[in-house]
């Protein structure tokens, strides 16, 4: 059985950027429905005991199984999301990851304004990513509860783009929120660590 995951920081951390009010809704509420939803729908069948990576893999393509895909998804995603963020975050980037992020993108900006414009553009609920296909970074979006582990890539940076995450906040002002989730909340340190 899957469980919601624990923060690794104080549900008023994030203020301003994230308000207690979203982190709250969006962890307790959304996050918790997606486990509920995920365990109640995989109970007794051949997937019960698959690690999450394994369920995303097997139910991406196939229509009758678009609720375990869709929570999956949904769940492993949010995992990934808390572990982005940290207090105090954004800022300089570590040395690693930075030499990276400029080899690919030319400058840590040029990145930002890429991964923002990802978010942006992503038509009603879904996710921006940075993951890595090899050992090389891209910046994609996905719909809804889908994540890039579906094409084979490895996904290290994901900001949730579903109204949930931000309207509290930023009510219709997703760029905004974007802007605040790379430069106030990222936690830099946590995607270098996933580089390897």
């Amino acid at each position: 059985m899957f469980t919601l995951p624990s923060l690794n920081y104080a549900k008023n951390a994030l203020d301003p950027a994230m308000s207690v009010e979203t982190l709250d809704l969006h962890h307790s509420k959304h996050h918790q429905t997606y486990v509920t939803n995920l365990n109640n729908l995989i109970k007794g069948t051949t997937l019960e005991n698959e690690s999450l990576e394994n369920i995303i893999k097997k139910t991406a393509n196939d229509p009758s199984k678009a609720g375990i895909f869709n929570n999956a998804g949904q769940h492993y995603n949010h995992i990934l999301f808390w572990q982005c963020m940290r207090p105090s975050g954004g800022g300089k980037m570590p040395g690693k990851l930075e030499k990276k992020i400029i080899e690919t993108f030319g400058t840590v900006e040029k990145f930002k304004e890429d991964f923002i414009q990802a978010g942006v553009t992503q038509f009603g609920s879904g996710w921006a990513w940075l993951s890595l296909k090899g050992d090389q970074l891209v910046i994609s979006k996905t719909a809804n509860g889908s994540n890039p582990l579906v094409d084979n890539l490895k996904p290290i940076f994901g900001c949730d783009v579903w109204e949930h995450a931000y309207y509290v906040d930023y009510r219709n002002r997703r760029p905004d929120y974007l802007k605040a989730f790379v430069e106030k909340l990222a936690n830099w340190e946590f995607v270098e660590s996933q580089l390897s």
